[in-house]
């Protein structure tokens, strides 16, 4: 039975993609290499260390991976400065109600830790969520299933009676590699991801509740029993 839901954070509580696309594309083309926003569409559910690596290995970039990664942390902070932490759309109201009906619930995410719990404060729901994990506290970064076993793990919920949300390709593979049924969110104001590991992709967290995601489960169940 469904007893768990696993959340990602960037794309799916937050909107906070704008800011890594944006800060790399400006040390990028500073560093004589502009890319198109699409470029780096293929890192979405990725960390920064492997983002960065990549990029460094593409590029020839002479600076070390620790020092991108900061200097894009440090522009990201200036922009959430500026802008404020963007929250998707009805999800607050969605988290509550699945709390409100007694499934427990996790966040899975490729950000830090502290991020992590900065946000979801910033949003107003630290104190929906039973745990927080986060890719630094694990061995392998999505797609590989690690966070999201780590996840279950703290909740105490086997990994086949939950359900991840997640809105990119590496996101949705890490939650089919943890045996878990996977939501995909394709939200229309983003780019348009590949979901093809999701087994349902929903637009819109507005009219999404316990039941539904409860039916979604045990159609998926039943299709691989």
């Amino acid at each position: 039975m469904l007893e768990a839901i696993i959340f990602d954070m960037d794309g799916v509580l937050v909107d906070s993609e704008y800011t890594y696309f944006q800060s790399k594309s400006a040390i990028l083309a500073e560093a004589g290499h502009p890319v198109e926003e699409s470029y780096h569409f293929q890192f979405m559910g990725t960390t920064s260390e492997y983002m960065w690596a990549q990029m460094k290995q593409a590029f020839d970039l002479p600076l070390s991976v620790p020092e991108y990664v900061a200097e894009m942390t440090a522009r990201r902070r200036a922009m959430i400065e500026r802008d404020g932490v963007r929250v998707i759309p009805h999800v607050q109201s969605f988290v509550k109600r699945l709390h409100e009906s007694g499934l427990k619930l996790a966040v899975a995410s490729s950000s830090s830790l502290a991020e992590i719990k900065e946000n979801l404060l910033e949003i107003g729901l630290a104190d929906y969520f039973s745990e927080v994990v986060s890719t630094e506290e694990v061995k392998h970064s999505k797609p590989a299933p690690d966070v999201y076993l780590a996840a279950a793990e703290r909740i105490g919920v086997d990994p086949k009676n939950c359900l991840g949300i997640e809105d990119t390709k590496n996101g949705t593979g890490a939650v089919r590699n943890a045996g878990m049924v996977c939501v995909g969110f394709a939200n229309p104001a983003f780019p348009k991801q590949d979901l093809a590991f999701a087994d349902v992709v929903v637009t819109s967290f507005v009219d999404l509740d316990q039941p539904k995601l409860n039916e979604i489960y045990q159609k998926v169940r039943e299709i691989d029993a």
